[in-house]
């Protein structure tokens, strides 16, 4: 039993098809006058308070007869150990009989009430049917009344009630036409729009039930639809729900209905694959309402299966309560009254979650500031500080920072040094190296200032000085300038100094610009002719500027005007070994690359514009699972370079990309694979193959050779290469961002079967792996939008529910065009998940062994999941996908750091 609302809820049974038969005792007179008087006033022990009424439905009793005697039926609710009496039906004698005698209430009728009760409990509570599948049979939900009346709610709590009936009053008198609202505008009205056409049946169902036939209903009668749809009571739900599916309102349910209630909950979905295949879900669902073969089912079987439903939730009933006691023992945040005692809390909190890159960033701006003091002290003290001012301090002391951050900015994008570093080293312990790109965007923010104040002064300040300086005073500059004295600013620019100093300010400018976020991934509705001159393309030749830059740069520091000497000219000592190390970097990459091409193996085009690339995998290439490689192929660009996960796990023996096509040199990549060597008939009107199209080209081997050939680089170290260093690992990806996730559920499962091989062969005491794999349990989450998402990975989901006998992945998949489980447009969907599964074993959704829920998951639920199942250890968190999330999973992982015994390290991955 579940406390719902207060009570102490009792299983619904209709009296019109099942009645208990009490055989073992009868019910004599008098405790049935007791049950009559006093039975009304009986109450459960708990609930009284509550304000939300539970409408329990009775059971009957009857008294088997004895001879030609009529029975009694007495009709009860149970609730815990207390009873009910609705009615006492028999013959008039036999009422009049009951209804003389007042005695009192017996401790006898109390204990023959309870062993009643938990008779009941006992009964309903068995599950009525197992599968006659391999698979396991459905689990019962013990509170099945609690989880039906979740199931049936039909205003979803952020969508139409937010402002009640006032509000749908409102819209109403807006929306209305001679003081009746159309059909058309009802979703709109109630503030439902995403769900037109569902809405629209709901409407038929409630004008059915009135008797309503046109297609405009009054306000007073909008006010009754309103009041039925929000109608929290089990009852309400029921009905409406009925009433949906009951096309022609004769009280029973046909198989044609059913589909047509199936096809219109998948369309509201964007479930196109159940929309296929409504008749056989059908038929599925009239086999569990009508057992009997009757052709149709009633109210009561629907009622009775929605009851015996079990919960979908992804987190036991038993965990539930852990994780309530969690909540109320460790996570309870009391908030401290004292002002600064809580700011000082909060700065630990940040400086105790980030105290790597502050230690960085505070490094890196004391050097900074040292430099920039160093030469703003030393011109201070020097002869053109009387001619110039603080205007010259402040262009070399920028300029000085200028330097130091032009060296600086290239060592973030070593990324083979990175790699070896963070593989190789423990330097990963106090430098972030998953925070490099996020650094050098700061580095290149340090030269954007440096350059601005620099340029600047120059302008601003120390020309016009020079130039309206007296003969007396520019003779201190004579050393610097020459003797014949500068006579406009055209002399300043036109010089080596000066056009070397413009170029470069113009091309850091464009590079800047076009590596701003909004410039390249094209946020911006600008004109077709403009857009096409930013974007990815835009960014990457852009950058590829820099080559000119410090080229320039060297030219600038070696005319510079106030330094003569060679060894104060220092721009080229602080470039030199940054520029080494950078050249011999690409000087690597060139010539890895170069012999590096890769045959093709298989190529698979799938739903969502994602393309799945199989090859080779090249001699001597290691790497480990969250890694990335470069691509190019030179049918689509000879000079570009493109960075994707790998899929595949480094025990495979092929390497696997999963790209998404959502610019121009991905779009032409995929089009490139889709159109090559394609049958007419296998190419939509969209000039694509279809989605289901699969080529093994290992088995065509004239056709490995006219495939385009890819080059690749890399393997380059990211966030998600850590996961082996935890024992715990909580995985989260959104969409196609989940790929380097997936390649550490492979390679996860790869050990699963290597130790299932080892136990088998009996060498796993003999034979010790190189790098030993502490990684003991993963969750992961994968959040999609569409259900096509699920194709991309599906052999995956598959081989973990096969092979992975001792649960040590746990996955699950959100799919977020389903309206959450409870909102009754997904109610038939979850029956039909939970039948399928129970049957065949396959999610209806995700077409895969592993089931699919539905809209967003809770992620203080998951942490709670996670802290409750592994306390006092250091869990991994990963995530890869769009940075909307990200802020959100960073919060709750330092939040349950703080206040648990579990310790969860976040990391990002970067695009």
């Amino acid at each position: 039993m579940q406390k719902v609302g207060g009570y102490e809820e009792a299983v619904v049974y209709r009296s019109k098809k099942v009645e208990n038969e009490v055989t073992e005792t009868q019910v004599q007179n008098r405790e049935a006058q007791e049950m009559k008087n006093q039975g009304s006033q009986l109450q459960a022990d708990e609930g009284l308070g509550s304000s939300r009424p539970i409408a329990f439905k009775s059971a009957r009793f009857k008294e088997e007869p004895k001879g030609n005697d009529p029975y009694i039926e007495i009709t009860v609710d149970v609730a815990d150990d207390s009873a009910l009496v609705q009615s006492i039906k028999g013959t008039p004698d036999q009422e009049a009989a009951l209804l003389a005698k007042r005695p009192s209430f017996s401790s006898q009728l109390s204990s023959r009430l309870r062993r009643v009760s938990r008779e009941l409990k006992s009964s309903f509570s068995s599950s009525p049917r197992k599968s006659t599948s391999d698979n396991k049979g459905v689990k019962h939900c013990p509170s099945g009344t609690a989880q039906a009346l979740v199931g049936l709610r039909f205003m979803h709590n952020n969508v139409g009630n937010n402002d009640g009936w006032s509000g749908v009053e409102a819209r109403f008198d807006q929306l209305s036409v001679d003081g009746t609202l159309p059909r058309s505008c009802f979703c709109k009205c109630i503030g439902m729009t995403d769900s037109i056409e569902f809405m629209g049946e709901l409407y038929d169902a409630l004008a059915r039930r009135r008797g309503i036939t046109s297609s405009t209903i009054t306000k007073d009668e909008l006010h009754e639809f309103w009041k039925q749809i929000t109608d929290t009571s089990f009852d309400a739900r029921l009905q409406t729900f009925f009433d949906m599916v009951d096309k022609d309102a004769d009280g029973r349910l046909t198989q044609d209905e059913i589909k047509e209630i199936i096809t219109l909950s998948a369309s509201a979905n964007k479930l196109t694959k159940i929309v296929e295949s409504a008749d056989e879900y059908a038929a599925l669902i009239m086999e569990e309402l009508d057992p009997s073969n009757l052709g149709y089912a009633e109210m009561y079987n629907v009622e009775m299966l929605l009851v015996r439903l079990p919960n979908d939730s992804a987190f036991s009933a038993t965990e539930s309560k852990d994780l309530r006691s969690l909540i109320s023992d460790r996570l309870l945040l009391t908030k401290d009254g004292n002002l600064m005692r809580r700011g000082y809390s909060r700065i630990g909190y940040f400086i105790h979650d980030n105290w790597r890159r502050l230690w960085v960033l505070c490094l890196w701006l004391l050097i900074c500031a040292g430099l920039f003091l160093w030469k703003f002290f030393e011109y201070k003290h020097k002869a053109v500080f009387d001619v110039m001012g603080y205007c010259v301090c402040i262009a070399k002391g920028s300029a000085e920072t200028l330097k130091y951050n032009m060296a600086l900015i290239l060592l973030p994008v070593c990324r083979n040094t990175i790699t070896w570093l963070r593989s190789r080293t423990h330097l990963g312990l106090i430098i972030p190296f998953d925070d490099n790109v996020n650094f050098h965007k700061v580095v290149a923010t340090g030269i954007a200032i440096g350059a601005g104040l620099h340029v600047g002064a120059h302008l601003s300040c120390d020309f016009p000085r020079l130039l309206h300086s007296t003969d007396k005073e520019y003779d201190r500059m004579e050393h610097y300038y020459g003797h014949h004295r500068p006579n406009d600013y055209w002399w300043f620019v036109s010089s080596t100094e000066g056009w070397t100093g413009m170029t470069m300010l113009v091309l850091m400018t464009v590079a800047f610009i076009l590596a701003n976020p909004w410039f390249r991934q094209n946020r911006f509705n600008l004109p077709r002719m403009i857009k096409r001159l930013t974007g990815y393309n835009a960014f990457w030749f852009s950058h590829h500027l820099f080559v000119i830059v410090y080229v320039l740069l060297i030219i600038h520091g070696t005319f510079i005007y106030l330094s003569k000497e060679w060894y104060a000219k220092t721009t080229w000592m602080y470039l030199a070994i940054p520029m080494v190390l950078y050249g011999i970097e690409r000087l690597i990459r060139a010539f890895r690359s170069g012999y590096r091409t890769v045959k093709s193996l298989k190529v698979a085009v799938y739903p969502g514009n994602v393309i799945s690339l199989q090859f080779t995998k090249p001699c001597r290439f290691k790497y480990t699972s969250g890694q990335y490689i470069f691509v190019n192929c030179s049918k689509v660009s000879p000079f570009e370079w493109h960075p994707f996960s790998l899929t595949s796990a480094p025990g495979d023996d092929h390497l696997s990309l999963h790209i998404r096509a959502a610019g121009d040199w991905t779009s032409q990549l995929k089009a490139l694979f889709c159109r090559f060597d394609q049958p007419a008939a296998e190419i939509n009107h969209s000039g694509l193959p279809r989605e289901d199209l699969s080529q093994d080209l290992s088995q065509q081997s004239h056709n490995v050779h006219r495939m385009p050939k890819l080059l690749i680089d890399g393997p380059y170290g990211a966030p998600a290469q850590d996961y082996t260093q935890y024992d715990i690992v909580l995985l989260v990806g959104l969409g196609i961002g989940a790929t380097p996730l997936i390649s550490i559920i492979k390679d996860v499962l790869y050990h699963i079967k290597q130790k299932k091989e080892n136990n088998a062969e009996g060498t796993e005491s003999r034979k010790k792996p190189h790098n030993l794999f502490n990684t003991t349990r993963v969750y992961f989450y994968w959040v999609t939008r569409e259900e096509g998402s699920f194709e991309w990975f599906k052999n995956m989901m598959n081989e973990v529910a096969e092979n992975d006998a001792e649960q040590v992945i746990e996955v699950h998949n959100y799919c977020t065009s389903v309206y959450e489980e409870g909102d009754a447009r997904s109610a038939l969907i979850t029956m039909l998940q939970t039948f399928q599964h129970a049957k065949n074993g396959v999610d209806v959704v995700s077409g895969t062994r592993i089931r699919t829920h539905f809209a967003r998951p809770n992620w203080r639920n998951v942490f709670e999941h996670v802290a409750v199942n592994h306390p006092s250890k250091r869990v991994g968190v990963f995530y890869s996908g769009a940075r909307s999330l990200f802020p959100e999973l960073r919060q709750l992982s330092h939040e349950f750091s703080r206040e648990t015994a579990t310790k969860f390290d976040f990391h990002k991955e970067n695009f």
